[in-house]
């Protein structure tokens, strides 16, 4: 069914689906609750879709969507009192020829443990222009800031992580 906009939910969900359910995970670091987040993001979406006015891409919309309900997820009294499980996962034999994977694997929890050490406000810069590749504009009015501020939270976004990344890769 095609809204008033010209959009179509099904066709949003396959097309930003991704987008959302990254941004999600990055934000609470939990598939099973970013899967939740994932269904909350498209029925709002879904139930305010005719409220899209087109001041910015549809993507930047349903990813402010995303970063508001995860802010909101995280700050809610159920996160605080939830108690997160832990995964215990066997050891496993790795041959040399998995050696690479294994290390780029390191790496990149590495880096992800990195930029989720972050305060928030460079956390979320860091993970809309690097992990959702959106522009600087685009970035600016999904966190609803000016894109100044988002270049200089970036570019100390940078800086802390290149601290924080010294001697770990």
């Amino acid at each position: 069914m095609q809204t008033e906009n010209g959009f179509e939910i099904e066709d949003l969900v396959r097309t930003y689906g991704n987008d959302v359910l990254r941004t999600a995970y990055m934000y609470v670091k939990d598939l099973h609750i970013a899967e939740d987040i994932f269904q909350d993001v498209f029925i709002k979406v879904n139930n305010h879709l005719h409220t899209f006015q087109g001041n910015s891409s549809i993507k930047t919309w349903i990813l402010r969507i995303t970063i508001n309900t995860c802010k909101d997820y995280i700050k809610s009294a159920y996160h605080r009192k939830m108690v997160p499980m832990e995964e215990f996962l066997e050891d496993s034999i790795v041959s040399e020829s998995d050696f690479d994977a294994v290390e780029r694997e390191e790496t990149i929890h590495t880096v992800k443990e990195a930029v989720m050490s972050l305060p928030e406000h460079y956390r979320s810069v860091i993970l809309c222009v690097y992990y959702d590749e959106l522009s600087m504009e685009e970035t600016a009015k999904a966190l609803d800031l000016p894109v100044g501020t988002v270049k200089s939270r970036l570019a100390r976004a940078k800086e802390k992580l290149k601290e924080l990344m010294e001697g770990r890769i």
